[in-house]
């Protein structure tokens, strides 16, 4: 999900005095079964906050708004993907219920390498936890594991209309890539399963970059339209306790500079999918690998370096990325590294690299050398979401009129 990462692709559901912002790009002329709306789409931009302790106590337990996430196993996770998303996830898994996944499905829409996929898989499982994702605050599993996935998918595919899916500015970019003819069908539908990842869980809010915002839309959208077309009275009648079948998610957007542009061109997101492995740092690259790359990298010829520069983009690249990975202030690296050369910076950046990925490196190998473990937590991961997921499914059938088992 949650890049086509979901999640990027991750999810936390909105009460209704939550603020919102209009996003950039909307369907505001929805129709809901023939039924044109005028209401505004809202994509809530902001983090909802914790409920609040109340004063007298009180027997009822405060239950814990949910995320969930996920990252594709295509490719090597790298240093976008954790910084925009895996590292996130470790601060929300203290506050809120969160479902952590390995969109492997989401890994077929295009040509892909099928020996290697299950291989990708327990890597990026086990990347999870080497980057601090706990077991005992947060499930992990494979997409691919809990089928509710590709059951609600078909059933909202049902309902979904194919001129909103041709709209997906995603699928026109990467098609016209591809070319349009040898283009699989689900390179057009995978929206549809990225709203079913979501919507399975009841999801508060979703944790989305600039490029899923889109998607999130026609998930909220989607999720509107099935209201109203099976819920409320309708599935009361069917036998269903009446209300909306799904919560409409809310956007959670990454603190500000999270976004890790590539090595080899400034203006560009850093991704799985560039031609060239020189573009990115990968969570497992050695720190020869990582010095070398750090010493290719693009960069400018302007005197001095500095943070915020728009026309300098390579400069404010690196030295985010070295705040990020740092953990200081930008004020206190633009006073760091004002009056440096290139030359000593590129070092500065390698060593502070090199340091800071040794321990998830060391805890990877670790995880990777118990099968057993891994597969446990996968399992028992897969359990939990499943419980959730199946409840959501068995609604939606009900509610859509199929004869019960």
């Amino acid at each position: 999900m949650m890049s086509r990462s979901l999640l990027s692709h991750f999810l936390v559901l909105s009460n209704a005095s939550s603020p919102r912002l209009h996003a950039s790009t909307s369907f505001r002329s929805r129709n809901l079964g023939g039924i044109e709306s005028i209401s505004p789409l809202r994509c809530n931009c902001s983090v909802s906050a914790p409920e609040s302790e109340v004063s007298e106590p009180s027997s009822t337990p405060i239950t814990k708004k949910r995320v969930v996430s996920g990252v594709q196993p295509t490719g090597s996770v790298h240093l976008g993907n954790y910084l925009g998303a895996i590292r996130n996830w470790v601060s929300l898994q203290n506050t809120y219920e969160t479902f952590f996944f390995i969109v492997d499905l989401h890994a077929i829409t295009l040509p892909y390498d099928a020996p290697q996929l299950s291989k990708a898989t327990r890597s990026t499982a086990a990347l999870y936890l080497a980057c601090g994702v706990d077991t005992s605050k947060a499930s992990v599993f494979v997409q691919s594991h809990v089928r509710a996935h590709v059951e609600l998918m078909w059933l909202l595919s049902s309902a979904t209309p194919l001129g909103w899916l041709n709209k997906m500015i995603q699928f026109k970019e990467k098609s016209r890539k591809a070319g349009d003819e040898n283009v699989g069908v689900a390179l057009l539908t995978y929206p549809v399963l990225m709203a079913s990842d979501i919507l399975l869980y009841q999801s508060d809010l979703v944790p989305v970059g600039e490029d899923q915002k889109q998607h999130l839309e026609l998930t909220r959208e989607l999720a509107e339209r099935v209201n109203y077309l099976y819920g409320g009275r309708k599935w009361k009648k069917m036998g269903g306790k009446g209300g909306a079948l799904f919560k409409v998610p809310e956007a959670l957007i990454p603190p500000t500079g999270a976004r890790v542009m590539s090595l080899t061109d400034g203006l560009s997101k850093m991704s799985k999918s560039a031609p060239s492995d020189q573009s990115r740092i990968n969570l497992l690259d050695p720190k020869d690998v990582i010095a070398n790359k750090i010493k290719r990298c693009k960069t400018d010829s302007f005197p001095g370096l500095e943070l915020d520069n728009p026309g300098r983009p390579e400069c404010n690249n690196l030295l985010s990325i070295y705040q990020l990975v740092t953990g200081k202030t930008k004020e206190e690296v633009a006073l760091e590294c004002q009056d440096m050369n290139w030359g000593t910076f590129k070092t500065v950046l390698t060593d502070a690299l090199i340091e800071h990925l040794h321990p998830i490196q060391v805890r990877y190998d670790e995880i990777t050398s118990d099968p057993v473990y891994l597969d446990n937590v996968l399992s028992e991961g897969a359990r939990k979401a499943a419980d959730i997921a199946d409840t959501t499914l068995r609604n939606v059938y009900q509610a859509m009129g199929f004869l019960r088992r």
